[in-house]
């Protein structure tokens, strides 16, 4: 385990939350729910078949001691739960009985219980896909005031401590939005910037890349890039960000004084920002490849309430560690 995540399971103690996982039947979801419950973490909820859920737990040896399990099978609170959904999107097209087969599949259930308030945050995408766990999210949970993009961004853990804060740095997007427009992308940096002041208790320094310096190259991309700059700046004043930098002159000094000369960023960059899906995915992939760096993600943000999404081939241990990086984002970021 990571020094990172050791400290986030220790941040999360202090403050524990409720925390709802909606694969409740899968083995690897009970046992993280157990681990997150005895490790004083969070207070999970399981959804499922009991009976299910209680055999596939006593096959694999594990313990359901304190872990709360939602029977599916009766849905508690589905009429509320569906009309709820239904007055939502009924302006849409959604009908009372489409919002009663909705309110019937677990992933959006158990977004209904963060958003009744009944849990803080949900954990799925252990079975279900990202594009799934999203609409969930953004239907139910909804979107953080001020912000309309759902983003994601990785915790890069690199052994060379040199850059970022002791060889930690936020990437992002590098898995949800392709080609964000400008105020896209700005709602990008926010998020992350949000995001890393929440985990890292410290206020972010802010890269929005491209493969331009401060007017070195012209290029409709560029002018997406100094946009986006422009829109986070106006949204978030006090905000340490800056751009458009390439990836040299955000992380090492003496690049970024030559480039960048006087920017409170350049060479010092603790987030960063990608133009686009492209780059960002990319960009995460060869730095954990080539740096043998580790990358905690991807975590989504933007909503409401800090929910997140899985990878389907996750370990218990991963799901364990998107747990607790919730709890922590929910015990609240620094004032703005």
């Amino acid at each position: 385990m990571s020094t990172f995540i050791e400290q986030i399971h220790e941040k999360a103690k202090l403050a524990p939350r409720k925390v709802v996982l909606q694969e409740g039947e899968d083995v690897r979801v009970i046992e993280a729910a157990g681990q997150a419950v005895r490790l004083g973490i969070a207070e999970t909820t399981i959804l499922g078949a009991p009976a299910k859920i209680r055999a596939t737990a006593a096959s694999a040896s594990l313990s359901l001691d304190k872990v709360n399990i939602v029977d599916m099978t009766a849905a508690p609170n589905l009429d509320d739960y569906a009309h709820t959904y239904y007055e939502m999107r009924k302006a849409k097209g959604a009908t009372e009985a489409e919002a009663l087969r909705v309110m019937r599949d677990p992933l959006f259930y158990g977004a209904m219980m963060v958003r009744k308030g009944l849990c803080d945050s949900f954990v799925g995408g252990a079975t279900y896909t990202t594009a799934d766990v999203c609409r969930a999210g953004i239907q139910i949970v909804g979107m953080q005031p001020g912000l309309r993009t759902l983003s994601s961004f990785f915790a890069m853990i690199s052994p060379d401590k040199a850059f970022g804060r002791d060889g930690i740095l936020f990437f992002a997007d590098c898995a949800v939005v392709i080609n964000p427009i400008p105020e896209q992308l700005a709602d990008i940096a926010i998020a992350t910037a949000d995001s890393y002041a929440s985990l890292m208790g410290e206020e972010p320094r802010v890269a929005m890349l491209s493969f331009s310096t401060k007017g070195s190259a012209k290029h409709e991309h560029i002018d997406k890039v100094t946009k986006a700059l422009a829109v986070a700046k106006e949204r978030r004043p006090k905000l340490c960000i800056d751009g458009e930098l390439q990836g040299d002159a955000a992380l090492v000094p003496a690049i970024g004084e030559k480039k960048a000369k006087g920017s409170e960023v350049a060479g010092k960059a603790t987030v960063l920002i990608f133009p686009d899906l492209d780059a960002g995915n990319i960009g995460y992939k060869l730095t954990e490849r080539l740096g043998k760096t580790e990358a905690i993600g991807p975590i989504l943000q933007g909503m409401a309430k800090p929910s997140s999404d899985l990878s389907r081939g996750c370990k218990a241990s991963d799901i364990l560690n998107v747990i607790a990086i919730n709890v922590v984002r929910l015990q609240g970021a620094p004032q703005k």
